[in-house]
Parts: structure tokens; sequence; C-alpha cells
């Protein structure tokens, strides 16, 4: 039986609240659990002591037993030290899409050609310059 320790969401609507548990992976995310290791409310400050409460000794068995925590309880027990800090992959959610990208590119060739065409005026009359002081001569 494949174990994860996970988040089962509680409360009404707007209002949420959660119980970390141990469970099946294959049971459903709210519906039965092996047993209850902590709770999580979110609602409340992020520096409160009750928004996050867990039974490390339990947590700590099945995290021997082998069940994988989900990402965000993963996150509150490297908060609390019991999990080594690991790496994420950066889901690159905040780059825009290929159109928007496409757009980007246009009008960045456009700004480029646009200052290419202001450059090449300036140039211009410095080398027609020394053409005129030799035909003075």
């Amino acid at each position: 039986m494949s174990m994860k320790i996970r988040l089962a969401r509680g409360g009404s609507k707007k209002r949420p609240f959660y119980r970390v548990v141990a469970a099946d992976s294959r049971m459903p995310r709210d519906g039965r659990y092996v047993e209850k290791l902590g709770t999580y409310n979110p609602l409340l400050a992020k520096d409160s002591e009750d928004r996050v409460k867990l039974n490390m000794e339990r947590v700590q068995y099945w995290l021997d037993q082998g069940a994988q925590p989900s990402d965000r309880v993963s996150r509150f027990l490297e908060a609390a030290g019991v999990l080594e800090k690991k790496e994420r992959a950066n889901m690159k959610k905040a780059e825009p899409g290929k159109k928007a990208q496409d757009r980007a590119e246009e009008k960045a060739a456009k700004v480029a050609a646009a200052a290419e065409a202001a450059a090449a005026p300036a140039e211009a009359p410095a080398e027609e310059a020394p053409a005129e002081e030799a035909a003075a001569e």
C-alpha cells in the first residue's frame, strides 16, 4: 500500500481548514485516511503558532514506514527541521505565452530598426564632410 502524508480539506466555502493525514495514495483527497497527524489553518497569520500543528512523533513514524509527503506538507516538515530542504523546479508560470513573446520580439525588432535608422543619418553627414573638403581644395 503506497502511503502519502497530505492535506485533507475541511471547512466551509471560502474558509479552508486542512487536516494533515496519512492516507493511501489511491483514496480521494477528502476521503478515507489512516491517521490524522495534525492541522493547517491558512487563515491564521504566518507567524501564528496555531497555523500548523503536527504530531512530529507520528509524522516521523510514517516517514520511516515509507510514506511520501506532498509538496505542501514537505514544506511544513522542512520548516520544522524534519526534512532537508530540496531544490524545486521553477515551473516558469510567470513567463508570458507564445503569442505575447512573439509580439515582444516584433516590438524589439522595430525598436532596433528605428534606432539603426536614427543612427545612420547621423553618421552620413560625417562621411560627406571630408569629401566636401577635398572638393574645395
